[in-house]
């Protein structure tokens, strides 16, 4: 199947050509064709499988297919984290090389003033973080009137920093007829509900299980104690010869941290988040995909949207506290076909954790300890039963004060009865500070 086969014009596939892709992939398959038709889409699919490509391409021919009259944005793109929309402009940019489009891109972190000059210019595709866009509302700087198209970017990660009513805002200021496209990477439960008043009969396309992982990403947990993990990562990041290796911490302090310590190491470091500014962000991303930084750590709101091509390795220095920001953060690597390896630093008080992420996506993963950092308490192999109170009186408790820790792998990288699984992130605590630095 080809590009030109979904019916898209000759100069998207031409542009598609350009970036040195001539096969669609399964999202895009689906999704170009149910978007061409004017339907509404609520589209579900890993990441790094192409879902950008998915709506972006059709929007772009539907938007050519019909002249721009007024100023106004004629598609509207909403997206989390100001590096998702970078991301999507980017490639708004990239697709529509021979079709007559003006696109721009607004997030907070940066002066507003350059972004209002940008919009009185006229455009055809707004790309937005929700909390920006409203300021520009506020200010007059943009009106809605001619959307014709809105499209919903990573609307989980949306709802998990507190953007819910910012969008029901923004919404509430669109014409009622209108395109409305859906995509993520999972579908929660508080998502399917959103799309129930959002959407109109939607078409529904979901290439994958529910929160599964890609497949050719192989991935393993490192049992460690919480003071050894920096020593364990430098000496992973050494003895592999890691050249880039993306790490994930909980918190932005807990980022800064780990990158000092890894500098003091001699390993070169850099942190992102949303205290950063969006330049400090920029630079530090430009010199990881230059291979001047060998370790970028990222929270999972920072790292949301960064598509790195053909990164080898992610690493969980923590285990996030929410399982599905676990899927979200391994998925940075195997992206569009390739291979890519996800393991986690894990210490004995992550085990609520590990077990939620091994439920999730229904797999247990491998433990592989390394010589000389065998933690103090091992991980469970399994998550602990629950116990049967008809035996409660005559049982006795196992492994000291009833923790039930599977037992210690015989060599030093075995993990025994591993098996392989993966998935996880801290939810966001929305509020006007999560949107202002969106």
């Amino acid at each position: 199947m080809s590009f030109s086969s979904l019916g898209l014009s000759e100069q998207l596939v031409r542009a598609t050509a350009d970036q040195g892709y001539e096969t669609p992939s399964p999202i895009q398959q689906q999704a170009i064709p149910a978007v061409l038709s004017g339907k509404d889409v609520m589209a579900a699919a890993q990441t790094g499988t192409g879902k950008t490509a998915g709506f972006t391409l059709p929007l772009l021919q539907r938007l050519a297919e019909k002249p721009r009259t007024g100023k106004g944005p004629r598609a509207l793109i909403l997206a989390p984290t100001r590096e998702l929309a970078a991301q999507v402009h980017d490639s708004v940019h990239l697709y529509s090389r021979y079709v007559p489009t003006k696109a721009a891109v607004v997030f907070g972190g940066v002066k507003i003033n350059p972004q209002m000059m940008k919009l009185r210019k006229g455009l055809d595709v707004l790309v937005a973080t929700p909390g920006r866009l409203l300021d520009l509302y506020q200010q007059n700087a943009v009106r809605f009137d001619e959307v014709e198209i809105l499209v919903l970017d990573e609307a989980d990660r949306m709802l998990d920093m507190g953007f819910i009513r910012d969008i029901r805002k923004i919404l509430g200021m669109l014409p009622a007829k209108r395109q409305n496209l859906l995509f993520s990477a999972t579908f929660s439960n508080e998502i399917r509900s959103l799309a129930q008043g959002l959407l109109d009969n939607p078409v529904q396309v979901e290439v994958a299980a529910r929160n599964t992982t890609a497949e050719k990403v192989k991935q393993s947990v490192y049992p460690v104690d919480q003071s050894q993990k920096t020593a364990l990562l430098s000496k992973l990041v050494r003895d592999n010869n890691w050249e880039q290796v993306l790490v994930f911490t909980r918190t932005k302090h807990g980022a800064n941290r780990l990158t000092q310590k890894l500098e003091k190491d001699g390993i070169t470091a850099a942190a992102i988040h949303g205290n950063k500014s969006q330049g400090a962000r920029t630079r530090a991303l430009a010199n990881f995909k230059a291979g001047e930084v060998r370790v970028l750590v990222a929270t999972d709101i920072a790292a949301r949207g960064l598509d790195i091509k053909q990164l080898p390795q992610v690493v969980n220095f923590e285990l996030p506290n929410v399982p599905e920001d676990y899927v979200h953060r391994i998925g940075r690597t195997g992206r569009a076909g390739e291979s890519g390896h996800a393991l986690s630093l894990v210490s004995a008080d992550e085990g609520k954790q590990l077990a939620g992420i091994e439920k999730l996506i229904k797999k247990q993963l491998p433990r592989r300890e390394v010589e000389g950092f065998e933690p103090k308490n091992n991980l469970p192999l399994k998550p602990k039963a629950k116990a049967d109170p008809s035996k409660a009186r005559n049982s006795k408790p196992q492994g000291g004060k009833g923790r039930s820790f599977g037992p210690k792998p015989s060599g030093r990288n075995g993990g025994g009865r591993g098996r392989s699984g993966g998935q996880g992130g801290n939810r966001g605590q929305g509020g006007r500070s999560a949107q202002r630095t969106g």
